[in-house]
């Protein structure tokens, strides 16, 4: 792989570089003192849609997907250093240029997945950031890491699926601007083969049966990063056959393709995150003075600057190889590299916020620093996506294939 960015890349990155500086950092403060005077804390600060606007008339919109009728048109390779400068403002950056999770992966789901009506009704208001969505998979009474352990029943009913069920953590769903969720539930609960018993299906927000409950604390606190966190009850919630997304019995697969690209995405965002940290970690070493010396004269110091750049040096290398072999030999060719990122970045990053944190003191667990958000984020994503212990659990198991 060359290692170059090419011309296009090159292009969009200055263009986002200079984004950043003018728009997001300087927005940052200004969206905390507005959600604060907003009556509900999930409602959408006015800066973020003035970012929004600015960021679509630059041409920095909808980067992440692939297929250029929809989107930006970008490789993973390309899309790769994009989703990083993202990353250092992971509260306003994504949302602006359109390229938040949950919102990207039910994109590309509707995408690949969705008939033309859907795409009309669901995809074009998401491609224009005029609604948000949210994928409704994970469920409090099961280990959800196993998929086939989910319980939310979809029953076909004449012309209708008819879905019962209990989520929670579901991303974006206390934002009012969700108004469609992306629900994986069982059609066929007793099929042979534990991989085809799901299934996905568009549920309107206002559909009667769904029940935003409450909002899930990240850590202790409620996060506004995605539109919160919410735990959602499907009581009988029926909705017309036509939502089926696929084939009954396609969820799984559709699930797999889903995170696959979600995932990396992740990754590079996170690498973003941890540049962030090393900047602020830089920038506090050489302004605070402790027994008589700058922090950044403290041995320890310099350990940890160094090792978090050697660390952050050798995430990017692994994140950009895995990027091309999606490219190159698609996301089955590239499993072992996307399992391995999922692993090595998330945990990677946290020890470099952790580090940055205790250079910080009392500031780096307060709100005058993004750094504990940062940490709260990294430290969720060792979880969201598959725990690490389930890709490190696959990844043996390939590994010793070679040698049975």
């Amino acid at each position: 792989m060359d290692f170059a960015f090419d011309a296009r890349t090159e292009e969009l990155r200055a263009k986002l570089l200079a984004f950043m500086d003018e728009y997001v950092y300087p927005a940052e403060a200004v969206a905390e003192e507005q959600r604060a005077a907003l009556a509900s804390p999930w409602d959408t600060p006015a800066v973020v849609e003035e970012l929004k606007a600015e960021a679509r008339r630059q041409g920095l919109w909808n980067l992440f997907l692939p297929d250029s009728e929809y989107g930006a048109g970008l490789t993973n390779l390309q899309y790769a250093p994009l989703a990083e400068i993202t990353g250092r403002s992971p509260q306003l950056a994504p949302t602006a240029l359109n390229c938040a999770a949950p919102d990207t992966g039910n994109m590309e789901v509707l995408t690949q997945f969705g008939d033309e009506r859907q795409k009309k009704q669901w995809l074009q208001p998401l491609l224009a950031g005029e609604i948000r969505s949210a994928f409704a998979m994970t469920e409090p009474e099961v280990a959800s890491s196993d998929a086939t352990n989910i319980t939310t029943y979809i029953e076909k009913d004449g012309d209708e699926y008819v879905v019962t069920g209990r989520k929670w953590y579901i991303s974006g769903a206390m934002n009012p601007d969700c108004k469609i969720f992306i629900v994986m539930g069982k059609t066929d609960p007793d099929g042979d083969d534990l991989r085809r018993q799901q299934s996905m299906v568009l549920v309107p927000r206002d559909t009667p049966g769904v029940t935003v409950k409450r909002a899930m604390r990240v850590f202790g606190y409620e996060d506004h990063s995605h539109g919160g966190h919410a735990e959602v009850v499907f009581d009988h919630a029926r909705v017309p056959a036509s939502n089926l997304i696929g084939e009954e019995g396609g969820g799984f697969a559709i699930a797999q393709a889903r995170l696959g690209p979600g995932r990396i995405h992740h990754c590079m965002r996170l690498i973003g995150m941890a540049e962030r940290a090393i900047e602020l970690m830089c920038r506090r070493a050489v302004s605070r003075t402790a027994f008589g010396k700058a922090l950044a004269q403290q041995g320890v110091v310099h350990n940890w600057i160094a090792d978090a750049r050697v660390t952050v040096e050798q995430l990017r290398l692994l994140v950009l190889k895995t990027a091309w072999l999606m490219d190159t030999v698609g996301n089955r060719g590239a499993h072992t590299e996307i399992q391995s990122i999922k692993i090595a970045t998330p945990r990677a990053v946290v020890d470099i916020i952790d580090r940055a944190i205790q250079l910080h003191g009392a500031g780096g667990v307060s709100q005058d620093f993004p750094l504990a958000e940062l940490y709260a984020g990294a430290r969720t994503l060792m979880i969201a996506d598959g725990p690490d212990e389930v890709h490190q659990r696959s990844l043996a198991r390939r590994e010793l294939k070679k040698y049975l």
